[in-house]
């Protein structure tokens, strides 16, 4: 372990799902500003270039590849372009993530079930098994799946989001526990109330903020930014001894 800088990520090459914006975004600059030649991914390839282009303008190494993760044949396609073109994958990010339905848990109907389980569970268990297979023959790396406090207390009004999000907490410790023995450490990030496109319904509405304000000793939400250090944290030399943990950054929400 280089002591002299713990975050050096030079000659890592790392993915980061969702990242066309908002928290995803922050997290691929900052890796990129540490030394990562970052993969930055999403549905829509014009939004990935855009953060490129940023990246690129700093200094940074970076490229961009479109993939919905709810789609079985893109995270297999995507995966394969990783390989051929690199022939290693150091750090995967899962941060792209569904949420369509926001009402009473009863009135949730199959397609806004099936759409939130197929991205948020089958999703990035998938993006983890292909991703892990890759680290293990590069000797270990580092994966971080985005939870959501909402999966350790359910958010309201966001019940199958709520679910698949302690789902994804779950698996965090599945993956650390059965991959740990390949150097590959694996863990979570549970963000709270975070200013995103995302989280426009919670954020745009006043009486909904204030609400959720009340539960938040810091008074305020975050910036997408403020979620990168702690990926930072897991994915570099810092975190060697960290894994299947969760770190909420939450501005207090669940002290409770």
């Amino acid at each position: 372990m280089n002591n002299s800088n713990l975050f050096d990520l030079s000659g890592k090459i790392a993915l980061v799902t969702g990242a066309s914006r908002g928290i995803g975004e922050g997290i691929a600059k900052l890796l990129a500003q540490h030394g990562a030649h970052v993969i930055v991914s999403s549905r829509k390839i014009e939004g990935c270039q855009a953060v490129v282009d940023d990246i690129l303008t700093n200094g940074g190494s970076a490229e961009a590849i479109a993939c919905h993760i709810g789609e079985m044949e893109q995270i297999e396609s995507i995966f394969a372009k990783i390989e051929q073109q690199h022939g290693k994958l150091d750090i995967l990010v899962n941060n792209a993530a569904a949420n369509p339905y926001f009402g009473h848990i009863l009135e949730t109907d199959l397609r806004a079930f099936e759409k939130t389980v197929d991205v948020n569970i089958r999703g990035y268990f998938f993006m983890s098994t292909l991703g892990a297979k890759l680290m293990k023959h590069n000797n270990g790396g580092s994966i971080v799946n985005v939870s959501s406090i909402n999966g350790v207390t359910p958010g309201d009004f966001q019940g199958i989001y709520s679910i698949t999000k302690a789902a994804v907490i779950s698996m965090t410790k599945a993956f650390a526990k059965e991959c740990a023995q390949f150097n590959i450490r694996v863990n979570a990030l549970l963000p709270g109330a975070t200013d995103t496109k995302f989280a426009s319904t919670l954020v745009n509405n006043p009486k909904i903020l204030e609400l959720a304000m009340a539960h938040v000793p810091m008074k305020r939400v975050a910036q997408p930014d403020e979620m990168a250090g702690t990926v930072l944290y897991l994915v570099s030399d810092a975190a060697s001894y960290t894994t299947g943990t969760s770190i909420n950054v939450d501005g207090g929400y669940l002290i409770g």
